[in-house]
Parts: C-alpha cells; sequence; structure tokens
C-alpha cells in the first residue's frame, strides 16, 4: 500500500438512504454482518453503527488522517461539481436537482464520515485493506458491498483486477452486490462486465443482473448489453482451463450485479 498516492483519489462519499436504494438492501440486510470495499468516505458505516448494526468499511484511504483526507475533499469537490455541470446532459436530474443539489447531499455524507472516522479507526470499523486481496476469513461476512468503485474505473483497472476483486468478496462474503456496471460519465456499460460474468460462471458462480430503483446516470436502467434481473448464486464448481479460480467457501455465496446508474 506504499505506493497508494492521496493525490490520485477523488474522495465522493455516498448515505446510507442511497446505498438502501443503490443495492436494494432490506430491513433485513442491514442487521447482517457487512464489509463495504472502497467505501471511501461513505457514512454508511457511522449511520449503521448509529442505527446499532455493524459494517466493516474497507479503503486504502483510510491510512491518512482525517485532516488530510478533508483537505482532499476540499480540494476536489469543485471538479466534480465542474464535471457534473459538463456532463450534465448524462444525468436523470429528478429526485436530485442540479450538480449543487447533489454536491450538498455527498458533502453531508462526507462530513458525517469525518466526524466519525478517528473514533471509527480506533473500534476497527475503517480498515485499511485493498482490493482483490482481504485480510478476512473466509465467508466471515454474511453481505459484501462495492459502490462506484469496480466497473466504474474501467479504463483504470484491468479486466483480471475486476475479476479477482470480485472472487475476493465472494470468498469473504455470502452475498456480493456491486453497483454500478456502467463506466464513469459515459452512460455506456462496461465492456469488462460480460468477460467478468462468464469468468464467474466458469468458476461455477450462477450470474444474473437485478435492476435496482436508483436512477441518475442516463442509460442505467434496462440496459440492452449487460441484461436485467437477479442473484448470483453458488454452484457445484466447473472450472475452466484458462480461468484462475479462487478456492470455493463451504458456504453458498452469492453476487448481486445492480445494472444501473452512477451518481
Amino acid at each position: 500500500m506504499t505506493d497508494f498516492k492521496l493525490e490520485n483519489v477523488v474522495p465522493w462519499g455516498r448515505s446510507w438512504q442511497e446505498y438502501i436504494q443503490i443495492f436494494n438492501l432490506t430491513n433485513k440486510n442491514l442487521q447482517k454482518y457487512i464489509i463495504d470495499c472502497a467505501a471511501g468516505p461513505s457514512s454508511f458505516n457511522v449511520e449503521q453503527y448509529q442505527a446499532g448494526n455493524t459494517v466493516i468499511s474497507c479503503d486504502p484511504i483510510y491510512q491518512f488522517t482525517t485532516e488530510q483526507i478533508q483537505e482532499r475533499i476540499t480540494q476536489t469537490y469543485p471538479i466534480i461539481i465542474e464535471g457534473l455541470e459538463t456532463n450534465h446532459h448524462k444525468f436523470v436530474w429528478q429526485d436530485i436537482k442540479s450538480p449543487e443539489d447533489l454536491g450538498k447531499t455527498r458533502m453531508s455524507a462526507m462530513n458525517k464520515f469525518l466526524d466519525d472516522f478517528d473514533t471509527g479507526l480506533q473500534q476497527g470499523r475503517y480498515v485499511k485493506e485493498l482490493l482483490p486481496n482481504l485480510n478476512f476469513a473466509d465467508q466471515q461476512f454474511d453481505m459484501a458491498l462495492c459502490s462506484h468503485f469496480l466497473f466504474t474505473y474501467s479504463d483504470q483497472f484491468s479486466l483480471d483486477f475486476h475479476l479477482q476483486s470480485i472472487l475476493e468478496m465472494c470468498r469473504v462474503a455470502k452475498d456480493v452486490r456491486v453497483f454500478p456496471l456502467l463506466e464513469n460519465f459515459t452512460g455506456e456499460v462496461s465492456t469488462f462486465v460480460q468477460p467478468v460474468i462468464q469468468s464467474l460462471l466458469a468458476c461455477g458462480y450462477k450470474v444474473k443482473i437485478e435492476q435496482v430503483k436508483y436512477e441518475f446516470q442516463i442509460n442505467g436502467i434496462d440496459t440492452p448489453a449487460a441484461g436485467r434481473g437477479g442473484f448470483l448464486s453458488h454452484r457445484p464448481v466447473t472450472r475452466s482451463n484458462n480461468v484462475s479460480c479462487k478456492t470455493p467457501a463451504p458456504r453458498s455465496p452469492q453476487v448481486l450485479l445492480r445494472c444501473d446508474p452512477a451518481g
């Protein structure tokens, strides 16, 4: 993790309510033991903690201090807002009315994270872990979430990185949910989605894509290139000669790929 630089990060945190919409989380889901991968400055952890639930958030950004993360948020915030204004036509401005409205929502979530970060770090709720290698036991968690990282930055991370990251999430959790399937600011389904699905099938997983209610990026719903629909559940492994599969856990993990917008 020594090569990880804060100057290369654009922190952008989402709220507990957005997580519920993004991942179709039920009250029963929220009471499970959850790991949030590439969580960044999201307020999901602190809001879950305040509700009496348990989340472990993983991100290499947690190696930095609260002040350093806050400074980076201040530096990058206007850049993100400018990008949203430039690409205004690529988003659905319905529940969120404008880039400024979105900015206020995101800053509210990030400020909750910043207020909680030192305490949460001491309590072990924020952990400096980096995909695709997580220092947790097989099936340690009930659910693993990854929001706006995998597939979103397909231009920066390889196909193999995506596949190994999802397989690692399957190793540590029984239920894995990844959102969205679109590349950042493009409205296009990542070219990695279908190869990842095919590789997961070769490793013995059954894959479907499920639509969610959360809509912000145009073309995020009913994406023909990816399809619609459901769960990835474990079945007896049928290995492929050209796919390196991690050893399947004894329990039956599930992956849910959410076919909807980035925001």
